[in-house]
């Protein structure tokens, strides 16, 4: 039996929480300004900020990709753990996405379509090195569908024509 072999793992990068970070730096601030001017036990606001940019850093922290030779499976969930596979023979497209603060920030998003019921459509977003991790991706989707011996044929149902 073959082994599976790893050839990539990886994380979206923090930068997908920019916004939620900017959000709680502000409630933080703004917690200290009440604690200052207003009341003592204002402070005791800072945990609310606090604790959301800790959840939202944890989101992003237990989203883990893993490419293997033969399959790619997304670990999610920081409480309760939620595992996806997709075979590679059943990957039919990938496509880089880099709008321009992912290319400000040296990122790129990968989407993928399958043929996998469970996960049709799969948006890998914000990775370092997207491109080489894509280029990886698509020489493994090759190989097992050599493999495999297996072809990735789309019918587009079109009315009236036979």
């Amino acid at each position: 039996m073959d082994d599976e072999t790893v050839l990539w793992e990886g994380r979206s990068s923090q930068w997908l929480n920019f916004a939620h970070f900017t959000v709680a730096l502000v409630a933080a601030v703004l917690s200290v300004i009440a604690g200052s001017q207003f009341h003592p036990f204002a402070f005791a606001a800072l945990i609310l900020p606090a604790g959301y940019a800790l959840w939202r850093y944890l989101v992003i922290q237990t989203h883990v990709y893993r490419l293997s030779c033969q399959r790619l499976r997304v670990t999610s969930g920081v409480v309760n753990q939620h595992i996806d596979e997709i075979e590679l023979y059943r990957v039919k497209d990938s496509i880089i996405l880099r709008p321009w603060w992912m290319r400000l920030t040296g990122l790129s998003s990968i989407s993928l379509e399958t043929s996998d019921r469970s996960l049709p459509k799969l948006l890998i977003p914000a990775l370092p090195k997207g491109v080489e991790t894509r280029e990886i991706l698509r020489r493994q989707v090759e190989i097992q569908r050599d493999k495999k011996r297996v072809r990735e044929m789309d019918f587009d149902d079109v009315e009236g024509e036979m």
